[in-house]
């Protein structure tokens, strides 16, 4: 899909999409409760559909009206005694990393086989940390042509692995450890980043009646005897998606974002912070612990007094290298850049209309932070759709705020 947008000025009020992180935790708790849950205020991207068909897996109903999804964990396979019986299992995730993790993390407590599919590119993600704890416990990790199967029945009820790898897997582990009697931990060695995406996991466990917390400043503890409670809960406002509307106020835009709960724990918050920075000089900025912001944060740069970026090598695995892709496709509006292992340098100037068509690469934040910018000088951006992952409903709501475009 190709978007033309032409130059605007984007004004006016509008709500924050709701938490796509929130949502995914929210509903796999629902479903690992025994009973009926309602979960509101769900945008339903590609991701959230993965994980709702990932739960029907798991043996959970559920049914949708307008933005509340209710989910019945009544008949879930860890509520079930034949759970050892149960045929081999299939996991549909899409395009989504988080519930191909979580999911393969509850999925290693299953004695039995599960096969996740998803894009060749999320197929082709680092899974190292699952591979080895199901190796060390003689347990199969394998990837086939079209899938990835492991067979799970971990025992352990402790953990050790890197820290400074995705907070996913240490999500998946959470969840893993939440489904065996004794409980467990998670030590994490080293230097711990995200660590703002595990305690939104340790925030949606608590909120389901799962007693999880930092033991020390590395280890985490979940207690004996984990049940989870039903609940009806709401969603909060997603800071993620919403920079890429409070950036239009460092562009020249005026726009107010609302729906944001200033106590939240999402780590992406530190936006603000971030744009203010680069709205007043070359700042330099380290994104170890929100590396979502990266391609927005290298937009209000371009726009602004360039930047300089560190802990950037964790962007070559995510939907696209985003580093090296935000560095091609600023060269089409004149920008430039340099691009060390680790780092990024946005330089000052140049920005003009591009030449050529811009290419979102098929990932939600390239084609959103590129759309940014072409709203003050005009252009084309093609594989557009991609916004469905996480943020569906982007191009309408900045059409509201006055932004000119055509679909």
């Amino acid at each position: 899909m190709k978007v033309t947008v032409n130059k605007s000025k984007a004004d006016g009020i509008i709500y924050a999409p709701p938490s796509k992180s929130m949502a995914h935790r929210y509903i796999i708790c629902a479903a690992l409760a025994d009973g009926v849950s309602r979960v509101s205020n769900v945008d339903f991207s590609e991701d959230i559909k993965a994980t709702i068909d990932c739960i029907q897996t798991l043996g959970a109903k559920v049914s949708v009206d307008g933005s509340v999804v209710t989910v019945d964990g009544t008949n879930s396979i860890f509520n079930m005694s034949d759970k050892a019986d149960r045929k081999e299992l299939e996991f549909k995730c899409r395009e989504s990393g988080s519930t191909m993790r979580f999911f393969m993390g509850i999925a290693m407590m299953l004695p039995v086989k599960s096969r996740f599919y998803g894009s060749e590119t999320l197929r082709k993600r680092p899974f190292g940390i699952y591979e080895d704890v199901l190796k060390e416990e003689n347990l199969s990790f394998a990837r086939e042509e079209d899938c990835i199967v492991i067979e799970g029945g971990i025992r352990k009820d402790s953990y050790e692995i890197p820290g400074n790898i995705s907070s996913q897997f240490v999500t998946g582990l959470l969840l893993a450890l939440s489904l065996k009697k004794e409980g467990g931990r998670v030590i994490l060695s080293g230097l711990i980043e995200s660590r703002s995406y595990i305690n939104m996991t340790i925030q949606a466990m608590n909120d389901f009646g799962i007693k999880v917390d930092w033991e020390n400043d590395n280890t985490l503890r979940v207690e004996s005897n984990p049940k989870y409670e039903t609940r009806d809960i709401r969603v909060e406002g997603d800071y993620s998606n919403a920079a890429f509307l409070d950036a239009f106020n460092f562009i020249g835009g005026n726009v107010k974002v609302e729906d944001l709960n200033e106590k939240s724990l999402q780590g992406d918050k530190v936006y603000k912070e971030c744009f203010e920075k680069l709205s007043k000089e070359k700042a330099t900025i380290d994104i170890a612990d929100c590396p979502d912001l990266g391609p927005v944060l290298f937009a209000v740069a371009a726009a602004n007094h360039g930047g300089f970026f560190t802990s950037t090598a964790r962007l070559k695995i995510k939907e696209s290298d985003r580093g090296s892709v935000m560095c091609e496709e600023l060269a089409k509006f004149g920008v430039k850049t340099h691009m060390e292992e680790n780092s990024i340098e946005i330089e000052r100037g140049g920005l003009q209309k591009p030449a050529e068509e811009l290419s979102g690469h098929n990932d939600h934040r390239i084609v959103m932070s590129l759309s940014l910018l072409l709203t003050l000088t005009g252009g084309v951006i093609d594989e557009a759709e991609a916004v469905r992952k996480s943020y569906p409903g982007f191009f309408e709501d900045i059409k509201k705020l006055g932004i000119e475009l055509n679909i």
